[in-house]
């Protein structure tokens, strides 16, 4: 039993797959696909068998029932059923086509031709287990983010002793990667990147390969702020991290202590209503919050010290 997965389908109002994706999150699967059926919404995903019992997914389905009935749409449908390891490896993959985010970026998926032609950023994505294909709306926040960011500052930048310095980014949680790679695509010099789960840091260098890009620009380790604060040598020019609200507050003060008194950071995983909270936190640290992009119901900070 230990190498089969549940595959779960949830049936859904177009308006709820962000919601049913983000309660699929917080119960630890480890991959999500979505697909349009006509007037709906169909929702794959996959986490092994030894996570789950029967109640666990009953559950599953009576909070979905519940955030539906909130915002007053129609109730999803989930079904269920246990898979092979093998086939849970390949059947998510036929659902993930090529995707635009801002203005610069194309998320390939590894086992798909490179475009012939295009002016755009190609980051090559096989994201494994791991959280971060470009699909979710945190994670494209966060990409046109960088964009705006890096657009604007230069890799190597005049810092406020007059000095050239390169541009260096911490990345907390990285996932898949896929924001440490966008950002040596736009042109920063090096980014340091951890998550706490060992099979993101594992997606992560294998991302880094499949992107050529070297493992001295993009080093990446098992961790959490602490662990950055023991890779980087000097505090750092940017932060990202897309993670879940409560954890970007609890983990605040320790990011302060890596940044520079000029430093930029973008926090993501934010539900709208949980901004506030994250804010105000960011601003009892040393934080300013610049702006705030949304996308749906999710919601980007682009935020600075003071």
């Amino acid at each position: 039993m230990a190498n089969t997965w549940w595959e779960l389908q949830i049936s859904c109002e177009p308006a709820l797959e962000e919601s049913v994706s983000w309660r699929l999150e917080n119960f630890s699967s480890r991959g999500t696909a979505s697909e349009s059926k006509g007037n709906s919404c169909l929702v794959k995903a996959y986490l092994p068998r030894i996570q789950a019992q029967l109640l666990d997914l009953a559950a599953l389905s009576l909070w979905l029932r519940q955030d539906a009935l909130c915002v007053g749409l129609s109730a999803p449908t989930l079904n269920w059923e246990l898979i092979d390891e093998e086939d849970w490896a390949t059947s998510w993959k036929q659902y993930w086509k090529p995707e635009e985010i801002g203005d610069r970026f194309l998320i390939n998926p590894a086992w798909l031709a490179l475009p012939e032609t295009t002016e755009r950023l190609v980051i090559r994505l096989d994201p494994g287990v791991a959280f971060g294909t470009g699909n979710h709306a945190t994670t494209q926040l966060c990409l046109e983010s960088l964009e705006m960011r890096l657009t604007q500052l230069p890799v190597d930048f005049v810092d406020r002793s007059g000095q050239n310095q390169p541009l260096v980014i911490a990345d907390i949680g990285c996932g898949s990667g896929i924001l440490s790679i966008g950002a040596l695509l736009l042109g920063a010099a090096k980014v340091y990147a951890v998550d706490t789960d060992p099979l993101a840091v594992q997606s992560t260098f294998s991302n880094r390969a499949l992107n050529d890009i070297s493992p001295d620009r993009l080093v990446a380790a098992e961790g959490s702020v602490d662990m950055m604060a023991k890779l980087v040598d000097q505090p750092v020019d940017g932060i990202v991290c897309n993670i879940l609200a409560d954890v970007i507050i609890q983990l605040v003060p320790e990011m302060s202590a890596i940044a520079k008194p000029n430093t930029w950071a973008i926090f993501s995983g934010i539900l709208l209503e949980q901004s506030k909270a994250v804010a105000d936190a960011l601003e009892q640290n040393g934080w300013i919050v610049a702006t705030l992009w949304k996308k749906k119901e999710w919601c980007c900070l682009n935020v600075r010290r003071s």
